[in-house]
């Protein structure tokens, strides 16, 4: 994504967010287990407000599963280029599940080309239905992957769920306000392989070019290779280096939408300069396709009057991925058909 309306904030927002030179790490053990959620709903309101970011720790997710995850992510990533590009993206149409070749998707076209390659899956589907429902494309030779990649996926749908909880009570919601939007929502797992770079490295070609996520929530597992920068108030990248036992999580435009600019949707990217690959498994929770997403009464005010027109989630989403991929160029997502793709044993 290109620097949106989203992160150009008036000026009073502006010089109501706190700067920072690090992510905050928020234990959201007590949201979790039910203990002390409320005070969970109290740092996430500080990080989303000011950061965008967190970390958490205390997240439920053994170690043992992040590494056989990153494991099959590093399996996939190894195989032949055209054994991959059977799986390419392209096949699902709008469903948008399968391989993304380096420089096959670029977030910020007008600087960056993306040195990345990625593979997505999603909510298991029959045939395509609509933008983000289909047919998930699974690779044939590596035992396994199918199995512990869509566990994965289960595991932080469930993970990313809880997180809304605390999110909504963070509002002074009740915590089941995400519910009705979150019956069946748009959900990416996606795993992400970084080429290392070397010499002088300039905005022209770097891991991610900045920008900030479309949807509701992200939680991204990342390998000891670092890379992530987040952009601070005063206008300067700060490293989201990897913190053992944590997750990242960050916010997208939808719920900067939602709070109306009160949470922040901020600018990130990624610079792998560490001399080796960097693996990266990020999970991304929207909500259903026709939830609608306006700033909630309680962000709005004489001083902060709304910014937004209500805007389903389905069609913000893919608005902005028409604008990233190639193949669904001249599509709008809804009339035109997507190439048949009926089994989910692509591959």
């Amino acid at each position: 994504m290109t620097k949106s309306d989203l992160v150009q904030l008036d000026d009073r927002l502006h010089a109501q967010r706190q700067t920072f030179d690090r992510l905050p790490i928020v234990d959201v053990g007590p949201l979790l287990d039910g203990s002390d959620a409320r005070s969970v709903a109290k740092e996430f309101r500080w990080a989303l407000a000011n950061v965008g970011f967190m970390y958490i720790k205390n997240h439920g997710i053994s170690e043992k599963f992040l590494d056989e995850t990153f494991a099959q992510a590093k399996a996939f990533f190894n195989l032949p280029l055209e054994e991959k590009m059977k799986l390419h993206v392209s096949n699902s149409g709008v469903a948008l599940r399968g391989y993304i070749e380096i420089f096959g998707e670029n977030t910020d076209p007008s600087k960056t080309k993306d040195l990345k390659e990625c593979f997505d899956i999603g909510p298991e589907r029959p045939s395509v239905e609509s933008p983000f429902f289909g047919p998930n494309q699974w690779p044939a030779t590596l035992p396994g992957f199918r199995e512990t990649v869509f566990a994965y996926h289960e595991a932080m749908k469930e993970l990313s769920i809880t997180l809304l909880r605390g999110i909504a009570l963070s509002l002074d919601l009740s915590p089941d306000f995400f519910e009705p939007r979150t019956k069946d929502p748009i959900t990416t797992q996606r795993l992400q392989r970084y080429p290392p770079q070397t010499g002088v490295v300039d905005e022209r070609i770097i891991g991610i070019g900045a920008h900030t996520d479309f949807g509701s929530l992200g939680i991204i597992a990342q390998d000891s290779a670092g890379g992530l920068q987040v952009m601070n108030r005063n206008g300067i990248w700060v490293e989201g280096m990897p913190v053992p036992g944590t997750f990242v999580v960050n916010i997208g435009d939808l719920l900067q939408k939602l709070t109306n600019d009160v949470y922040l949707a901020n600018l990130h990217r990624v610079v792998n300069t560490s001399g080796r690959e960097r693996y990266s498994i990020p999970f991304f929770i929207d909500a259903d396709h026709d939830a609608v997403f306006a700033p909630l009464e309680s962000c709005v005010s004489e001083a902060n009057p709304g910014q937004y027109p209500p805007i389903t989630c389905g069609a913000y989403k893919f608005g902005k991925y028409i604008k990233h991929f190639p193949h669904l160029r001249g599509r709008d997502g809804y009339g035109t058909a997507p190439p048949a793709m009926t089994s989910s044993n692509s591959g």
